[in-house]
C-alpha cells in the first residue's frame, strides 16, 4: 500500500487517488489528502505542492484536459457541477487519464 500526503488549507478533509502513471510526480503517492471545499480548490492544492502535475491535468485555459476524468466518489465531475462540484468531508476524487492505443479494429484475429 503506498504512502499518503497530507496538505492542509482551510476546508474539508478530501483524499484524491493518483494513478499509477503519475505518481512519479507525487513522489510515489498513492493518495493525497487535501482540505477544500470544492473539486477546483482540491486540485488546486494538489498542483501547488506537485508543480508538475499541473501540465497534466489542465490544459493553458486552466480548464481540465480532455483526456483527464475526474470522479468524486465514482460520479464523474462533468456529470455533476465541474470543477465548481461541493466536497463533503471524507469524498474521495481520483484522477483518472484515459488510455488509448492498441491495433486497430481490424487488426484482431478471429
Amino acid at each position: 500500500m503506498g504512502s499518503v500526503d497530507l496538505i492542509s488549507e482551510e476546508g474539508l478533509s478530501v483524499v484524491i487517488q493518483i494513478p499509477a502513471a503519475l505518481r512519479a510526480l507525487t513522489d510515489n503517492k498513492t493518495r493525497i489528502e487535501v482540505e477544500a471545499r470544492t473539486v477546483s480548490e482540491a486540485l488546486q492544492a494538489l498542483v501547488e505542492k506537485y508543480p508538475d502535475l499541473a501540465r497534466y491535468i489542465f490544459d493553458e485555459h486552466q480548464r481540465i484536459r480532455s483526456f483527464i476524468n475526474i470522479f468524486l466518489n465514482n460520479k464523474d465531475i462533468r456529470t455533476l457541477n465541474g470543477l465548481d462540484t461541493p466536497l463533503r468531508d471524507s469524498d474521495q476524487l481520483l484522477i483518472l487519464p484515459a488510455i488509448a492505443g492498441g491495433l486497430p479494429h481490424n487488426s484482431y484475429p478471429l
